[in-house]
């Protein structure tokens, strides 16, 4: 499916470099010209930043009209960090001409050191001047929010007249317990706003919440929902599936851009007895750093694998129920424990693990329930970004 980045009606944007680290894009706002529905998901960390304790108080009445965000600093853990998160919102609002409880602010980056909040302001004086709807000024929104990721994410649907675009950045600190990073999603659909948080949440956790780079939970992971309405109606059971694919692929294309990241991993769990096991043994495993390591390393040590699984507790599991199956389509590479040491076939295996994409399947009964999660390999080059990240 092409990728092809849309506008959304009645929605501006800018991006640039304000001088928070270097020399790269850093500063971004997005601007509806009419009050949007609007509602989030944020981290579950027990120290989020400051944005995220603001954006939580100005989505109380489920309305916004703006997200202002910075990269390259998170705005947590600092003596000033709430007043910094409330100013960028009350800045942006004089220069729009909007209540400040209509922004959102939004930060990531560095954790504990102080926002050079002098510079943001000095960026909220010159907005109107600045925001446009154009595939341009969007694509440069889009870059500002990146901090180690290698490239932009976003993925647009329409539905008749009605247009939905998701943005994203994340590569490090991830493993969700809501989002994993800054998503922002924009639409011109009419949708009834007692609506819109059930729904966000469901589709948070059939996408986002089921990847994994480090298992890490940021203190800054945000999803914002806002839907301006300028387009219409839409059909509320076409539209979820299509918010869902663009959250799918945002999240795949997070874990794709991993820190340090070769190889894409999808791992389907089947046979369990819940939903609930099925969800933790594909956690377990994906999350495994001795799983992401052999993978890296296309080595076909089904070992760790039988670890991992042998860790979720609460699912005890019989050995001669387990069956590993490699690749998307060649069921003829599985292992389980009747399997004789086969050189011929480890090899195989071997080659399937050095693709670009890992598809993994694993079987734990004989239950109905399955569940898909996605996650990449753990390579040196994880180490060295996340050794030197300050220096």
């Amino acid at each position: 499916m092409e990728n092809k980045l849309k506008l959304v009606k009645g929605f501006s944007w800018l991006g640039k470099n304000i001088g928070i680290k270097d020399d790269s894009l850093d500063f971004g706002v997005l601007f509806s010209e009419v009050p949007c529905s609007a509602t989030g998901v944020f981290t579950k960390n027990n120290l989020p930043g400051a944005p995220v304790i603001v954006g939580k108080e100005h989505l109380e009445n489920q309305e916004l009209q703006a997200i202002v965000v910075n990269s390259k600093n998170a705005n947590v853990a600092t003596r000033h960090s709430l007043e910094d998160a409330r100013n960028m919102c009350v800045w942006v609002g004089e220069n729009l001409g909007i209540a400040p409880t209509m922004v959102l602010p939004s930060s990531t980056g560095v954790i504990g050191q102080p926002l050079p909040i002098q510079k943001i302001q000095k960026a909220c004086n010159t907005l109107q001047e600045e925001l446009e709807s154009s595939v341009e000024n969007l694509q440069h929104f889009i870059t500002s929010m990146m901090t180690t990721d290698t490239y932009p994410k976003w993925h647009s649907r329409t539905i008749g007249e009605v247009t939905i675009t998701g943005v994203a950045k994340g590569a490090g600190m991830i493993e969700p317990n809501m989002a994993t990073m800054l998503s922002y999603i924009m639409t011109d659909a009419v949708l009834p706003k007692e609506k819109m948080k059930s729904l966000l949440t469901r589709v948070v956790n059939q996408s986002f919440n089921r990847i994994s780079i480090d298992t890490d939970t940021s203190t800054s992971d945000t999803v914002v929902f806002m839907a301006n309405g300028l387009a219409g109606s839409v059909d509320e059971q076409e539209f979820e599936q299509a918010l869902l694919e663009i959250c799918i692929h945002l999240a795949k294309e997070i874990v794709r851009d991993g820190e340090g990241a070769t190889k894409l991993i999808e791992l389907t769990v089947e046979g369990a007895e819940s939903a609930d096991q099925a969800l933790k043994t594909a956690k377990a495993m994906i999350n495994s750093p001795l799983v992401k390591t052999a993978i890296y390393g296309a080595d076909p040590n089904w070992g760790r694998m039988i670890m991992a699984i042998g860790k979720v507790f609460e699912y005890p599991v019989s050995l001669e129920d387990i069956q590993i199956s490699f690749g998307k389509n060649d069921k003829s590479l599985i292992l389980h424990s009747t399997v004789e040491y086969d050189p011929t076939l480890f090899a195989k295996i071997s080659e399937c693990l050095q693709e670009k994409e890992v598809f993994l399947t694993v079987v734990v009964g004989k239950g109905e329930y399955s569940e898909t999660v996605w996650g990449c390999d753990l390579t040196e080059e994880y180490v060295k970004v996340n050794a030197y990240y300050t220096t």
